[in-house]
Order: C-alpha cells, then sequence, then structure tokens
C-alpha cells in the first residue's frame, strides 16, 4: 500500500499562516480506515504467543512452522465441495475453447502465473488457455510495484487486453480477500459474463461475495503477524493446483494419473514421455520408439497406436472426434 508523501516543510503557507496540509489529514485517515480493516482480519491478527520465537532456538522455529503448515489441508479440506463446484464450471467452459485466467497481486499474483506458467509443459496448453495476470506486469513478478494492488481499474485493462467471453473463467486471489486489483477483475470479468471464483483466506471477504463462486480457506493468524506468504500462500497454492489440475483432468488431459498430453520439450521430458507410454502399455523400448515415431512424438497418440493397434494418423483422427479423450478414442477404435 502506498500514498502520495508530502515535503514536511511545505505542510503550512507562510504567507497566509493558512495550514494547506490537507494531504496528509486525509493520508491520516486512510491509513486510520485501513488499519482498521486489517484489525478485523484473521490473516493479519498478531499471536502474543509468539513474540518471543526470535528468541528460539532453530529448530524450535522448525518445529512450530512445520506445526503451523500442517494444519493448512484441513482447511482446504472445508472448501473441497465449492472448490469441486467451481472446477466443474470451469472444465464445462474450458472444453467449449474458454480459458482460465488467475489474477492477483503479489504473492497472490506469482502463484497464479506460476501456476499458469506450468500449464503448457505438463498438459501441453497453448500459453494463452491457462494465464497469470499479476497487478504491475511481469516486473511485479520479482519486484514490487508499487500502488498496483490497490488499483480495480488497472485490472479491468488488464482482462480486456484478453478480449474476456462468457467461457472464461476468471479466478480473482486475494489472501485478504480485500485486494481491489483482485475484486475489480472479479467484477469486470462478471460484468462481461465470465464465471467468477474468488479465492482467499478470510471469511466474509469482499472477493468471495464478488464471485459467483467463493472459495475461502481460513487457514488462521499466520507465524509472522500478516505475513500471508506463509500459511496463506500455501493454501492458495493448493487450491490453484486442485483447479488446473483437475480441469486438465476434466479435458482429457491425462490417462490414469499419466500426463499423457506431457510436452517433451528437453531431455528429462523426452525421457518421461517413453516412460509414460511404457506404463500405459506395457511396450517394450523399440515398439515405443517406432509408435512415437509414427505421432511425432505425441505421447497420447503413441499410446493410441499401441493400445488400438492403429497407424499415427487415424489414431490422430481418433482423438479428435474424441475432443482429446483417449479413453473414448480407444473405445471407438475397440468398436470399429
Amino acid at each position: 500500500m502506498t500514498s502520495t508523501s508530502t515535503n514536511a516543510n511545505s505542510g503550512t503557507d507562510t504567507n497566509s499562516g493558512t495550514d494547506t496540509d490537507s494531504g496528509t489529514d486525509t493520508d491520516s485517515r486512510t491509513y486510520g480506515e485501513l488499519r482498521a480493516q486489517l484489525a478485523t482480519l484473521t490473516t493479519e491478527a498478531f499471536r502474543p504467543e509468539l513474540a518471543d520465537i526470535d528468541r528460539l532456538p532453530t529448530a524450535e522455529i522448525a518445529r512450530i512452522m512445520n506445526g503451523e503448515d500442517r494444519t493448512v489441508p484441513e482447511a482446504v479440506a472445508v472448501q473441497l465441495p465449492r472448490i469441486a463446484a467451481a472446477i466443474d464450471a470451469t472444465a464445462e467452459r474450458m472444453a467449449r475453447g474458454g480459458r482460465l485466467v488467475y489474477a492477483g497481486a503479489g504473492t497472490a499474483g506469482r502463484l497464479g502465473v506460476l501456476d499458469a506458467s506450468e500449464c503448457p509443459p505438463t498438459f501441453n496448453t497453448d500459453p494463452s488457455e491457462v494465464v497469470g495476470l499479476i497487478a504491475g506486469g511481469p516486473t511485479a513478478m520479482v519486484k514490487a510495484v508499487e500502488g498496483a494492488e490497490d488499483s480495480g481499474e488497472l485490472a479491468a485493462a488488464d482482462l480486456d487486453a484478453l478480449a474476456l467471453t462468457p467461457d472464461d473463467t476468471v479466478v480473482g486471489v486475494s489472501a485478504s480477500g480485500r485486494t481491489p486489483y483482485a475484486i475489480g477483475a472479479v467484477e469486470h470479468a462478471r460484468a462481461r459474463g465470465a464465471l467468477t471464483i474468488g479465492l482467499s483466506c478470510n471469511a466474509d471477504s469482499a472477493l468471495a461475495a464478488a464471485a459467483e463462486h467463493g472459495l475461502e480457506v481460513v487457514v488462521g493468524p499466520e507465524l509472522l503477524t500478516g505475513s500471508t506468504r506463509l500459511k496463506a500462500g500455501t493454501a492458495q497454492k493448493l487450491v490453484l493446483n486442485m483447479i488446473s489440475t483437475i480441469t486438465m483432468i476434466r479435458l482429457g488431459k491425462t490417462y490414469g494419473n499419466l500426463m499423457v498430453d506431457v510436452r517433451a520439450s528437453n531431455e528429462k521430458l523426452r525421457a518421461r514421455s517413453r516412460r509414460i507410454v511404457a506404463l500405459a502399455t506395457g511396450a517394450q523400448d523399440a515398439e515405443i520408439e517406432a509408435a512415437l515415431a509414427a505421432t511425432d512424438g505425441e505421447v497420447k497418440n503413441a499410446i493410441l497406436v499401441l493400445l488400438a493397434g492403429t497407424d499415427g494418423p487415424t489414431a490422430t483422427a481418433l482423438l479428435k472426434e474424441a475432443q482429446g479423450h483417449l479413453r473414448a478414442a480407444l473405445q471407438a477404435a475397440r468398436t470399429t
């Protein structure tokens, strides 16, 4: 949070003797209101029992942190029915060609960008299909951009650049649930007819209220007062993992628990591709190499070639007919 600073020597007009420093008074009122708001947030609560944590041995601090972190999955579990409903609604829209867009500031924004950036190599999605927006743009990934999180208008502009459609899903992410950028993104997206999800770590948050699907994972006060990169950040990471991963499962990007749409863009992933084909088919190395050669290295297609005894072009056609779902393509191949 920032405000306009004023020069301490310019607060008084010496010619008239009139106090002109109205900016300072306004800032004081604004900060007073903000402090009052923060005092009501669970994520900002002060824990007096940890006031001497800096005097404890390192091993004891680590033990306390580990105990704190163990409570996060339990908080996520409370929200599982709501998370599942949000995922089903997202997958339905993405199946029609919609996109998944995360929008947040600071740690929340970085987590969204991280999750989005992992989808192309993991699920062979186009970078435009899962998008992470962070207040302040790419620079904010490594350096704070002052004031960016305070602007709902900035979020609206970032979303307008994507030309939202009703098939898109926008997930506003904010630990406090009051960040203007995240709320602005959800409000703007909803006005454009897109599906909206609000992920926060406080109950009765403005963000959840603004969204069609409000997910409030209440993890409680942090080890360090207000440091929401800790439990709140972990909770957000867990939920974002669920949203993207389960949506991709629903879209047929996996076969069982195998990443059959993995993009083999480096040596490790090329080795993983061959292992996935082996696990799915039980085929020998020579057969796997031949199937991958016949399908331009596409793992899902190679599996279909081996399991259905078909050729590369037929596998491609069957998968296209099945909208990328390998099980459906296999069934179609076996019934023809």
